[in-house]
């Protein structure tokens, strides 16, 4: 059984076998080159780099909200240990800050989520671009839209980052009263 190959005239005789035993996998086109040239490969790298540069970037982000997350839960754990021995007002004002520390938390944890799933995509797409180049199979949309989607996660990663951070700073609790103000508490230190 013979077909006409569309880039030229001539038949070819990759279509599918009549038996099990003639079967060629074409899933890397008609006769795949074992041996790619080192050129290939280099430019494959040079493409692999950027997505790279980006995991790098995605992995500090992820260390950082690790650490927020891990000083919110201490925070937690701390006020948890000690509230029974508050006085009524302190009390009143450790669960208001356990209720933001739970918050907290849930927002720290969907910026890790985030954050993580992007990196996700970014490595499918390292993946794809070397599979896809190598085998000659067009994924370029597939590619585009791992990426796109890296981004998207990524930038809501950073947004959750960014809630957290204002949820953090708007609900600090310093007592003015324990603050020194000049004058009262003698000279003022510059």
């Amino acid at each position: 059984m013979s077909r006409t190959n569309p880039s030229s005239e001539e038949p070819t005789t990759d279509a599918l076998p009549e038996t099990l035993d003639t079967f060629r996998p074409r899933a890397c086109g008609p006769a795949m080159d074992q041996t790619i040239p080192v050129s290939t490969i280099a430019h494959l790298i040079q493409l692999a780099i950027a997505p790279v540069f980006l995991l790098a970037g995605i992995a500090g982000i992820l260390n950082v909200l690790a650490s927020r997350l891990a000083r919110i839960v201490d925070r937690g754990r701390s006020l948890e240990r000690d509230f029974l021995s508050f006085d009524e007002a302190t009390r009143e004002r450790a669960s208001e800050e356990l209720l933001i520390i739970i918050r907290r938390m849930r927002i720290v944890n969907w910026a890790i989520t985030a954050c993580t799933a992007s990196a996700l995509f970014v490595c499918l797409v390292v993946a794809i671009l070397f599979v896809a180049d190598l085998a000659r199979i067009p994924f370029a949309r597939p590619i585009a839209v791992l990426f796109i989607l890296a981004m998207g996660l990524l930038i809501v990663g950073l947004t959750f980052f960014l809630a957290e951070i204002r949820l953090a700073a708007r609900f600090v609790s310093i007592r003015h009263d324990l603050l020194p103000l000049p004058g009262r508490d003698g000279p003022a230190r510059s």
